[in-house]
């Protein structure tokens, strides 16, 4: 019929398209199937990837956390890798993951931790004087195991390293990154960043550094390999002119640049910054320059001390070694046991946060880029181990610690430091210790509670002294003359940990009620 025609013609016109719909269903399908296999191949990638890493660094964490690019990279993990992976797998969402990333999303580091903890790798090797080749490979001083497997920088990490410097407009640890990135990548070594873009950081870096010459060879590099780029031919005729202006002020001729030849960082200067002794202090964290001579070596002796035959010490008197004879510093030898030390860390470490300093205008603890370590502040009351070690640095000290501060426990991870600083208030910080009304600080007391495989010495610039950790020992030495006078040699600093971990807890014992114990002179004298 007229009707049924009409419905076969209606449905042959429409299945000729639903066919070719289909069609495209089927090759949409393929391309779905593709890339959720590509998805999951992504994941399995990164799953056998990261399970390795967690195998490794499981199996022994401190140790693994002891070296630290591992660190570094640990906090870049958790704050990019995962990133990255939460969102591919939210393209076909997996609640169990989801569930569980989102609770623990709020413990991870942030870009502000992945960035501090590229510029603690900078501290590292600029106190260190490490090249970015061998920091690349894992090769630090102080190790002499090859467990470190994992601790190698990839392109991309150099690369990134080298962004966080550019970002900071430091064009001096930029080019030290880039550059390493690009010979890397010279190497064959595959990356997700291109050599575009790295050429793009690098040659403005290097003209900031003000190498014109290279920097023009550079950017012609990126013009060979994009053309198209939109700032390097601007930059390039950039670069031609000022050069050709400089040269032709200078009446010099043009160097030819060679394409071989890699950037000479020797020529490039440091950025300067406030620390008028900053050389002293790097050489003496090194272990360069310690002024500990043979005449002053034979002014130090080692000694059992028995608190001036206080009853605790009788029977089981500690050994004191003498670190420095003036100003005196002193070492105590087994001055807390390992149980106590374990205990100690215990306590502090769910009280752990960003270390304080006390401002000295204000009084008031405050945090500042020049300290970097993660501190907690322990009560009396809190376990009868902090009694025992406040009565034991009495016992040695010979001060009463009833007006001290509360035992400071700090933690110096990867490129913890405190750099030059004084103990005790000077005479244009009135107010420093004034909401404790207990006066200056006269002496400090600061127990060693690891041992650190490189770096992370106590220095003291003014007189070429280093205080190396040695775990469960304990230094000693005053602040003050006895005139009330700030002893201005005791400036010192924690010298950046390379490789390790390092513990300390620390005891400021101030002014008030030593008058009797610590008898006032008119001289400034130790």
């Amino acid at each position: 019929s007229l009707n049924y025609v009409f419905v076969i013609s209606f449905i042959s016109g429409q299945m000729t398209d639903l066919i070719y719909t289909e069609k495209e269903l089927v090759q949409s399908l393929k391309e779905y199937i593709q890339a959720e296999e590509a998805k999951i191949a992504a994941v399995k990638s990164w799953a056998d990837k990261l399970d390795m890493l967690t195998q490794a660094s499981t199996a022994d964490p401190e140790g693994y956390l002891a070296h630290p690019v591992n660190a570094y990279k640990l906090v870049k993990r958790l704050n990019t890798v995962w990133s990255e992976l939460e969102s591919l797998v939210l393209q076909d969402p997996s609640d169990g993951f989801i569930s569980n990333i989102s609770v623990h999303r709020q413990h991870f580091p942030d870009e502000e931790d992945e960035k501090g903890a590229a510029k603690a790798l900078m501290r590292l090797q600029d106190t260190y004087r490490l090249d970015s080749e061998s920091f690349s490979k894992g090769k630090l001083p102080g190790i002499i195991n090859t467990d470190f497997l994992y601790a190698l920088l990839t392109v991309d990490d150099c690369f990134d390293m080298g962004k966080t410097a550019y970002n900071d407009a430091d064009y001096y640890h930029a080019v030290l990154w880039m550059q390493q990135a690009l010979r890397q990548l010279d190497a064959g070594e595959e990356a997700i960043v291109s050599k575009v873009d790295l050429l793009d950081y690098l040659s403005y870096s290097v003209y900031q550094m003000g190498d014109l010459p290279r920097a023009i060879e550079l950017t012609r590099r990126m013009v060979a390999l994009d053309p198209t780029h939109e700032r390097a031919g601007g930059n390039l005729r950039y670069f031609e002119r000022l050069l050709s202006k400089e040269l032709r002020e200078s009446e010099k001729s043009k160097p030819e640049p060679s394409m071989e030849k890699p950037i000479d960082l020797s020529t490039y200067e440091r950025p300067r910054d406030y620390l008028p002794e900053r050389e002293t202090y790097e050489a003496l964290c090194r272990g360069e320059g310690v002024n500990l001579t043979p005449k002053r070596r034979s002014r130090l002796f080692c000694r059992y001390q028995n608190g001036n035959r206080n009853p605790r010490l009788l029977l089981a008197p500690m050994m004191e070694e003498d670190e420095w004879d003036s100003p005196h510093i002193v070492r105590f030898l087994d001055a807390l046991s390992d149980a106590e030390m374990e205990k100690i860390k215990e306590l502090a470490k769910p009280r752990l946060a960003r270390a304080t300093v006390r401002d000295p205008k204000s009084g008031v603890l405050t945090t500042a880029n020049y300290r970097v370590s993660k501190s907690a502040w322990l009560e009396e009351d809190i376990d009868p181990v902090i009694t025992r070690v406040s009565q034991r640095i009495e016992d040695l000290t010979g001060l009463t610690v009833d007006t001290a501060e509360l035992l400071q426990v700090a933690n110096y991870g990867v490129g913890g430091q405190y750099e030059p600083h004084y103990d005790f208030s000077r005479k244009d910080e009135p107010d420093a210790f004034k909401s404790l009304g207990t006066g200056n600080r006269v002496a400090t007391y600061l127990n060693y509670m690891s041992d650190v495989e490189a770096g992370g010495a106590t220095v003291f610039p003014d007189f070429g002294a280093a205080i190396w950790p040695r775990k469960g020992t304990a230094v000693f030495w005053y602040n003050l003359f006895r005139s009330g006078e700030g002893d201005y040699r005791t400036r010192h600093a924690a010298c950046p940990v390379l490789v390790g971990s390092k513990w300390v807890a620390n005891k400021w014992i101030h002014e008030r009620g030593q008058e009797f114990r610590r008898p006032c002179g008119l001289t400034e004298v130790d």
